[in-house]
């Protein structure tokens, strides 16, 4: 049976600035705490590089996407795609993160549009994917301080101000959860950047508050500067709690264990209910973060979609105890994509979608899929192709969720893909790739993968191929 999306269902690829532009010392831009951070790693015994060394540091061009950005843009045109999310660099806008303005680093953001207007093609665009100004970390600390929520404000209006005309849909912060609490820790040096080891674990829980202040401020900021009407979003990765059946009981069990999976109840929840969820807050006690009066309202800002990073899961069923629910285990022979993390649950995008209508209670705020896809070990072979047919197996079964809930009538209104291209993977350097295009990082060569093709039928037909 073919699956068949709504004609207005909007397609679209998603990409990180510090992860494809390179150019990390042109036009203005100044290092960010990541350029600093991958500078000294070594590979920890999980595979993955960390701060802990003076290794050879990891090559920082990227995907040369700010000289190639427009041979990226006709990939994307050739896809067949209507929007393209990518994030502009607080480094290059602000390089010393407050102050003055650096109009070479806006220039370069408006030539990339230029192009996608050319081409037919929607910017959305994050404010900020990860990449905190270093200037910013040696004045004051970056997210431990509440001075990082308002100089993201600033940033914001200086980003508005400038591009506001020729953007209409905006995102404040990508995944909280990753720049604070997997870049702060009490007791081990973060897998993160800035990899700040702090005193206690109430103070990666400020770092986190301070994020969604600055997600309120930035609410504030875009829809202050903007000259037309737009649209604002936040983008989270919350932790997706599967039923493993859809009995009444089991689902009634999911959604009891929501607010406490991967710290939903104190990110996802302030943002979108306007308080931390009291349960999880109750078990924080003493590590709970410090919350001034008015902090609520200003995070609680009433915002236009939420913007869903999706790629796994975790089972739960119904169980005779206090909570009422129990998490399964995975057998060692569960299936998986190239991450360690990255467990097969197709039915994550669907429990993620019902989970923000139902479980937060928010069946009014429009959704996307602001990103889903999978590493992959992807090889070039004798024929110059790339054949990455387990990722087309892990899209296809992902895209049948948000088809059903589609069907289901949950407000879900588009899917971007990540990514586009191979990129610079975070503390995994360049060991995984997630893109539908293939990077020879040697080269700079583009090679499109099967999954690329894949994904450009299923566009062109409106449906699952």
């Amino acid at each position: 049976m073919s699956i068949t999306f709504p004609t207005n269902f909007q397609w679209g690829v998603a990409t990180a600035a510090f992860q494809i532009e390179g150019g990390a010392s042109l036009a203005g831009r100044k290092p960010s705490v990541w350029d600093t951070f991958s500078q000294q790693w070594r590979r920890s015994s999980r595979g993955h590089m960390v701060p802990m060394g003076f290794a050879k540091p990891p090559h920082l061009d990227a995907c040369d996407h700010f000289h190639r950005y427009q041979e990226d843009v006709k990939l994307m045109a050739a896809l067949g795609v209507t929007q393209y999310r990518f994030s502009i660099s607080w480094c290059r806008i602000i390089p010393n993160g407050r102050g003055s303005v650096n109009v070479a680093g806006f220039e370069f953001y408006e030539r990339l549009l230029d192009c996608l207007e050319a081409h037919g093609i929607e910017p959305v665009v994050t404010l900020f994917h990860w990449d905190s100004p270093l200037a910013l970390e040696n004045q004051y600390g970056s997210w431990r301080s509440r001075e990082m929520a308002d100089d993201f404000a600033d940033y914001v209006t200086a980003v508005v101000t400038r591009l506001g005309d020729r953007i209409r849909h905006w995102i404040t912060l990508n995944e909280i959860t990753c720049f604070t609490h997997l870049g702060y820790n009490d007791r081990v040096p973060p897998e993160h950047a800035p990899g700040t080891i702090v005193p206690r674990w109430r103070d990666v829980w400020q770092t986190s508050h301070h994020a969604l202040l600055a997600h309120g401020l930035g609410v504030q900021a875009i829809r202050a500067a903007s000259p037309q009407p737009c649209r604002v979003g936040l983008v989270d990765n919350f932790g997706i709690t599967v039923p493993l059946s859809e009995t009444p009981a089991n689902i009634t069990a999911a959604q009891a264990a929501f607010p406490y999976h991967c710290n939903n109840g104190g990110l996802i929840y302030p943002a979108i209910t306007g308080q931390y969820h009291a349960g999880f807050w109750k078990t924080l006690g003493a590590e709970a973060p410090q919350v001034q009066d008015g902090d609520l309202t200003t995070i609680h800002q009433p915002i236009d979609f939420l913007g869903l990073n999706i790629y796994t899961g975790s089972h739960i069923r119904a169980a005779d105890n206090v909570r009422g629910y129990e998490y399964l285990d995975l057998p060692s022979g569960y299936p998986r994509l190239d991450m360690p993390w990255l467990n097969f649950f197709p039915d994550s995008l669907y429990w993620g979608i019902r989970h923000v209508s139902e479980t937060l209670n928010r069946p009014d705020l429009s959704l996307i899929i602001t990103e889903n896809g999978c590493a992959a070990q992807d090889e070039v072979n004798a024929q110059g192709e790339v054949l990455d047919l387990d990722r087309i197996l892990y899209l296809k079964q992902h895209l049948q969720g948000v088809a059903r809930a589609i069907t289901e009538d949950y407000p879900i209104h588009g899917y971007y893909l990540w990514s586009l291209l191979d990129n610079f993977e975070w503390s995994w350097a360049y060991a995984k790739r997630f893109g539908i295009v293939y990077i020879n990082y040697q080269t700079q060569q583009r090679i499109p993968k099967a999954s690329y093709y894949w994904y450009r039928d299923c566009i062109q037909a409106g449906k699952l191929l």
